[in-house]
C-alpha cells in the first residue's frame, strides 16, 4: 500500500473549521453582539433626534440647578437652596436605611418564625402559619398604606402616648433622646473598633481550635465582654464624652430630641414583616432539607435541641437557605420604591419624583435611578456570594 501523506499541523485562519462547533458558537455569539448593540444604539440615537425636534432638553447639567423644595426627611444637610444633584444623595440614603433597617428585622422575624413553624407545640406551630399565610397573601402596597393609616390615626401631640420620661410617640412619627457627642468620644469609637478586630481574631483562633482538637471555647461570652467592656472603660475615663437632648412638648409640637418619621416607620415595619414570612418558609425549608439522621446523632452525642439546632441543624441548611435568601434581599431593596405611595422620601419619590417633574429630564433621572438599583442590587448579590462560599461545607 502507498505511504499516507503525513498529516502537517494547520496554523492561522485555516485551522479554523466552519464544521467545528466551538467555531461556529463564537461566531454567531458575535454577531448577536453586534446586533444588539447596533440595535441599542438605534433606539437612543432615536430618542434623543425626537426629543431635539421637540424642544426637550438633555444632558445632565440640571444636577447643578437649584432645586427650590424640601425634603420630609434628610440625614444629611439639605434645604431648598441645594442643588438636584444633592436630592439624589438624600432619597439614595433614604432608600438605603429603610432597606438595610428593613433587611434586619426581615431576617430576625423570618429565622424566629420559619424555627417556630416547626416547633412540636401545636398553638406555636399554628400561630407561625397563621402569620405566614396571612401576610404574604397581601398586596404589599395594602399593607405599607394600612400601618400608614395606622399611625397616621394616632393622637397628637398633646396627647403623645408616653414610654417613660424621654419617648413619646404620635401621628407625628416616634419621638426619642437625640445623642449629642463631645470631645472625646471619637476616641471611644476607635475602643470599639479595636474591640470589634480582637473579636474576629478571637472568633477564628476558637474555629481552628475547635477544628484541630474538636473542644469549644467559650468566645461568646467573652466577646460580648469585650465589645462591652472595653468602649465602656474608656468612655468612663474620658468623663462620659455624650450628652442626650430630650425631647419636650411645645406650643405647636415636639421640640428637641430624635423624631423618626411615621412613613419610616410605616414602610420600614411592612417590607420587615410581609420579606420576614418569604423567609420564614426560606428556613424551614432548608431545616427541612438537612437528614433527620444529623439530628439524631447530635443527640447520641448528648447535645440538647438548642446547641443541636445551632451547632448542626443551622449551619447545614444555610446552603439551602442563603441562595432563596438572596433574592428575598433583592426584592426587599426594590420593593423600598413603593414608598412614594405614603410619602417617605426615598429615592423614587425624591429624584425620580419631585425632580423630574420640575426639570422634565426624564431620560437621564430614570437612567440614573435605575442604575443606581442595578448598583445596590449587584453589591448584595456579590456579598451574599461571598457568604454562600464562607458558608459551604468543607469535604475532609
Amino acid at each position: 500500500m502507498p505511504d499516507k501523506a503525513p498529516i502537517t499541523a494547520q496554523t492561522g485562519f485555516s485551522s479554523l473549521k466552519w464544521n467545528d462547533p466551538s467555531v461556529r458558537s463564537a461566531f454567531f455569539q458575535s454577531i448577536a453582539i453586534v446586533l444588539l448593540f447596533w440595535l441599542f444604539w438605534q433606539i437612543f440615537n432615536n430618542t434623543l433626534t425626537n426629543m431635539e425636534k421637540r424642544g426637550i432638553s438633555t444632558g445632565f447639567a440640571f444636577l447643578n440647578r437649584e432645586a427650590g423644595f424640601g425634603i420630609l426627611m434628610s440625614l444629611i444637610d439639605y434645604d431648598e437652596t441645594y442643588s438636584y444633584g444633592r436630592t439624589f444623595f438624600v432619597g439614595l440614603i433614604n432608600t438605603l436605611l429603610v432597606s438595610s433597617v428593613s433587611i434586619v428585622f426581615a431576617t430576625i422575624i423570618g429565622f424566629v418564625i420559619g424555627i417556630a413553624r416547626l416547633s412540636n407545640n401545636w398553638l406555636v406551630s399554628r400561630m407561625a402559619a397563621v402569620y405566614i399565610e396571612t401576610i404574604r397573601n397581601l398586596p404589599l402596597l395594602l399593607q405599607i398604606i394600612f400601618w400608614a393609616i395606622i399611625l397616621r390615626s394616632l393622637p397628637g401631640p398633646s396627647n403623645s402616648l408616653k414610654m417613660g420620661e424621654s419617648f413619646f410617640l404620635n401621628n407625628r412619627g416616634l419621638f426619642a433622646p437625640r445623642p449629642i457627642y463631645e470631645d472625646g468620644f471619637g476616641f471611644v469609637l476607635i475602643a470599639l473598633l479595636i474591640a470589634f478586630g480582637i473579636v474576629a481574631y478571637l472568633w477564628r483562633w476558637a474555629k481552628k481550635r475547635h477544628d484541630q482538637t474538636g473542644q469549644r471555647f467559650p468566645i461568646f461570652w467573652l466577646s460580648i465582654g469585650l465589645l462591652v467592656l472595653l468602649p465602656s472603660l474608656l468612655f468612663i475615663a474620658m468623663g462620659g464624652p455624650i450628652s442626650w437632648e430630650v425631647t419636650e412638648l411645645a406650643r405647636f409640637g415636639m421640640r428637641g430630641g430624635l423624631n423618626i418619621i411615621p412613613e419610616f416607620i410605616a414602610l420600614g415595619w411592612a417590607l420587615a414583616t410581609y420579606t420576614g414570612a418569604f423567609i420564614a418558609e426560606i428556613v424551614r425549608s432548608g431545616i427541612q432539607a438537612v437528614n433527620k439522621g444529623q439530628t439524631e446523632a447530635a443527640h447520641a452525642l448528648g447535645l440538647r435541641n438548642g446547641p443541636t439546632l445551632r451547632l448542626v441543624i443551622v449551619p447545614q441548611a444555610m446552603r439551602v437557605i442563603i441562595p432563596p435568601l438572596t433574592s428575598q434581599y433583592l426584592n426587599l431593596t426594590k420593593n423600598s420604591s413603593l414608598a412614594t405611595a405614603i410619602g417617605y422620601p426615598d429615592l423614587v419619590a425624591v429624584f425620580a419624583g419631585t425632580t423630574l417633574n420640575q426639570t422634565g429630564q426624564a431620560l437621564e433621572i430614570i437612567g440614573i435611578t435605575m442604575a443606581t438599583y442595578l448598583t445596590i442590587s449587584l453589591v448584595i448579590s456579590a456579598f451574599m456570594n461571598w457568604y454562600n462560599h464562607k458558608m459551604a461545607l468543607v469535604e475532609r
